[in-house]
């Protein structure tokens, strides 16, 4: 069987509630992507955020849901595929945001993309603490724009699209699954499935 992660990014509304989420899943061992999920909840996506004009309501694969539905549905696709990892740009925003997935290991992608360790992009001139850690310039935009040397690049900040922006940044940063142990924001998925 072949051994699988996700990449989850959600967006949220202005009163700070998910409004969608995206989903991908990928080869742990080659980093490439396998199948995608598209979420927007509903009524949240009602409520407007700072990027509303990114949702794409009918664009093709897009879920409208409410959130309880989103979520079990996602679960049930995630354990059908057997992941039990998820990872993300800023984990603990998207973790706290998903308390439903909480049983799942978490992993910050941001933890090795920010630092001169892990990542090689990273200039001999750049400003980072002594940590190794950049003191600024390490979002998703800026850090896959040093990692692919594009710089007509943009986020789009579209849940699903950002989460496949996400892999590609593990992708070219060339670590195996397992250096991620050390960006780990949670604890291990309790055993069986919690869509039940």
């Amino acid at each position: 069987m072949i051994e699988k992660f996700a990449v989850v990014d959600t967006e949220t509304n202005w009163n700070d509630e998910v409004m969608s989420i995206g989903v991908v899943i990928a080869d742990a061992k080659t980093y490439k992507k396998m199948d995608s999920r598209y979420y927007i909840i509903t009524p949240e996506y009602r409520v407007g955020g700072m990027y509303s004009g990114e949702l794409r309501l009918d664009g093709e694969g897009v879920h409208i849901a409410e959130r309880k539905q989103a979520l079990r549905e996602i679960g049930q696709w995630l354990d059908t595929n057997h992941v039990r990892k998820l990872f993300a740009y800023n984990a603990s925003f998207d973790r706290n945001h998903l308390p439903e997935y909480a049983g799942y290991q978490w992993y910050d992608i941001m933890r090795l993309a920010a630092y001169r360790q892990y990542n090689r992009a990273i200039s001999d001139t750049a400003d980072c603490y002594k940590t190794g850690r950049l003191r600024c310039g390490y979002g998703v935009e800026a850090v896959l724009k040093m990692l692919s040397k594009d710089n007509r690049y943009s986020e789009t900040h579209n849940a699903v699209l950002d989460a496949e922006d996400e892999l590609r940044i593990m992708q070219l940063l060339g670590h195996g699954i397992s250096t991620y142990d050390i960006a780990v924001v949670t604890g291990k998925r309790t055993s069986g499935s919690i869509w039940e």
